[in-house]
């Protein structure tokens, strides 16, 4: 499925971002302490209110391209932003993330060396380091692949024209419904040991979680799972959801 074509591959950031005015100046900083400066930032905006248009129309030194207009949540964002980015490959990048100063420079040695379609990186959260799970696709889904679908993967765009675009019917595992079905279908993809950065913590898996668990059986049963085992996987994550936040909860109480 790669193109193995001798040329210099560009590489597009790519961000989604509505009213990030408090929380998207890491990531700017992030960006502009890159050991390697030839890429493009695309930022989807979702005609923020707080200053944050103001603050990235303010930026003279990073390649940047700025769309902003009401959109339908993160995934119809992402699609616009992709559709106008002019790299060969794109990160997403959330506006809570940050990059390492040699991040981009990775990602561009990896393609590269290994021409595929997919560049898998490491991502830190705190203390814990994102790594592919080594164990089978029906169990942990799209990170059997993946480490993580924002800042840690570089993708190649025209997988999109084989695969389609993030739908927009899962507001929050389209990306792992598109990584899975790329995956499991022919994308080449290669594993990298350098860590691309950090990811922050504001995402709506974080806070959605039955939601998150509920799409993610969802992706599972798409992409051929089967129905059984599946939803017997399902009622095993609620269960562990709901008792480690039941376990929270009791602990708050008691401080």
């Amino acid at each position: 499925m790669s193109q193995h074509e001798d040329k210099k591959n560009t590489i597009s950031i790519i961000t989604t971002c509505y009213n990030a005015a408090g929380t998207i100046l890491k990531l700017i900083e992030s960006l502009r302490g890159q050991t390697e400066n030839d890429f493009e930032w695309v930022v989807a905006d979702g005609a923020s209110t707080d200053g944050t248009l103001e603050l990235l129309h303010s930026i003279k030194d990073i390649n940047i391209v700025i769309s902003s207009q009401p959109d339908f949540g993160i995934y119809d964002a992402l699609n616009r932003a992709i559709k106008i980015s002019t790299g060969d490959f794109y990160v997403v990048a959330g506006a809570d993330d940050f990059f390492y100063k040699d991040a981009i420079a990775n990602f561009r040695s990896a393609i590269e060396k290994y021409r595929a379609d997919i560049i898998v990186a490491k991502g830190m959260h705190g203390r814990y380091c994102f790594e592919v799970k080594k164990g089978p696709h029906w169990l942990y889904g799209a990170n059997a692949f993946i480490t993580n679908h924002s800042l840690a993967t570089a993708f190649r765009k025209d997988l999109h024209n084989v695969f389609g675009f993030y739908s927009n019917k899962l507001p929050i595992a389209a990306d792992a419904l598109f990584v899975m079905q790329a995956c499991r279908n022919g994308a080449i993809r290669n594993e990298t040991d350098f860590i691309a950065g950090e990811f922050g913590c504001e995402g709506v898996s974080v806070f959605d979680w039955v939601g998150s668990a509920t799409e993610f059986y969802r992706v599972q049963l798409i992409t051929g799972g089967s129905f059984a085992l599946q939803t017997f996987l399902l009622l095993l994550r609620l269960l562990k959801g709901s008792s480690s936040r039941l376990k929270t909860m009791y602990n708050n109480l008691l401080r």
